[in-house]
């Protein structure tokens, strides 16, 4: 039996193999890569508002805002609606600062302002409503800090005006009040997302205002506009970003007394007065007049007489008959005979 034993022990060693471990995987060689660039900040969707609030879009960023002076308000009722830059064929243009009449008593102007949406420069237009919307944050200035308005409010049927931030002659209005308003934000920055733009949202009581009813730009507020664009001295490529029409007192009053200009902005030339000749407008400046004269030739040639027939005296007794002339004595002639001379 115990051999028996033995021998089921060795067979069963015997049929063992023993396998040696796999060697270990070789480290898993891992290879840093820095992460990627953060996006270019996207302005927010301006309070959820529709496609048609976007007026225009642009791959450029619009230049930083002017330095002006606030002209004085010309009378009770309007209200400041600040400078902006504009988009057209020809590039950004100013847009001036004016004063305006509201459409209706109790709007507020939430002035437009340039969004980075999608890889383009948006421009969101402003509206007339009952509350302060959003507008970038942009620092348009004259109340407009970036969030909300301090030049002013209503009080009845009547817009009173904040003089620690707005241009009011007293004597001319008298609803005014004093309030200081503090304003953290220096940037000239004029757009909002993008590199180098302003990156703020819209708050809650901004987001409702978007969906209160809103009243568009006034007629006057467009035309101010259209004759903006036409202008080439207020084309950024023009006038630097200085602009010598910053601000007016009324829409579209770009030549009335009044006008500011940006700091550093290099004044426009005067208007030339048109060329009168002979007391007849010609609609040709001096300067043009004179240089169209040096490449007319000269008509120096002498015009023939004119001949004017004598007018027909009247039939009748001339009642001053003209005293005919006295007779002069005849004179002598050298080769006269002797007998025809008086003795």
């Amino acid at each position: 039996m115990g051999v028996v034993l033995v021998v089921s022990v060795a067979t069963l060693l015997s049929g063992c193999i023993v396998r040696a471990a796999p060697p270990p995987p070789p480290p898993r060689r891992v290879v840093y890569a820095p992460p990627p660039p953060p996006p270019a900040y996207d302005a927010p969707a301006a309070y959820d508002a529709p496609a048609a609030d976007v007026a225009v879009q642009v791959n450029e960023a619009p230049p930083p805002l002017p330095d002006y002076e606030q002209p004085p308000i010309p009378e009770e009722g309007y209200m400041w609606t600040p400078g902006y830059w504009a988009y057209a064929n020809g590039g950004y243009y100013w847009v001036p600062g004016t004063w305006v009449q509201p459409p209706q008593v109790g709007v507020l102007w939430t002035p437009g302002y340039w969004g980075f949406v999608g890889g383009f420069y948006a421009f969101h237009a402003g509206y007339w409503g009952p509350h302060i919307g959003f507008y970038g944050g942009v620092n348009y200035g004259y109340g407009y800090g970036g969030v909300g308005f301090g030049g002013g409010r209503w009080v009845g049927n009547s817009f009173a005006y904040n003089r620690s931030v707005t241009n009011i002659n007293v004597t001319v209005v008298h609803n005014t009040y004093n309030e200081t308003v503090i304003n953290n934000t220096t940037t000239k920055v004029s757009y909002n997302g993008g590199t180098g733009g302003i990156a703020v949202a819209p708050t809650p009581k901004e987001r409702a205002a978007a969906q209160e009813s809103h009243v568009p730009p006034t007629p006057m507020q467009r035309q101010h506009v259209q004759e903006a664009a036409k202008n080439p001295g207020l084309f950024a490529k023009v006038n630097g970003g200085r602009p010598a029409i910053a601000a007016t007192p009324k829409p579209a009053a770009f030549h009335a007394p009044g006008v500011v200009g940006a700091h550093g902005a290099v004044a426009p030339p005067p208007k030339p007065a048109p060329a009168v000749h002979n007391n007849i407008y010609t609609g040709v400046p001096p300067a043009a007049a004179q240089q169209h004269a040096a490449h007319t030739p000269p008509t120096n040639a002498a015009a023939p007489p004119q001949t004017v027939a004598p007018k027909a005296k009247a039939a009748g007794p001339n009642p001053h008959p003209k005293t005919p002339p006295a007779q002069k004595p005849p004179v002598k002639k050298k080769n006269e005979p002797e007998g025809n001379r008086q003795q």
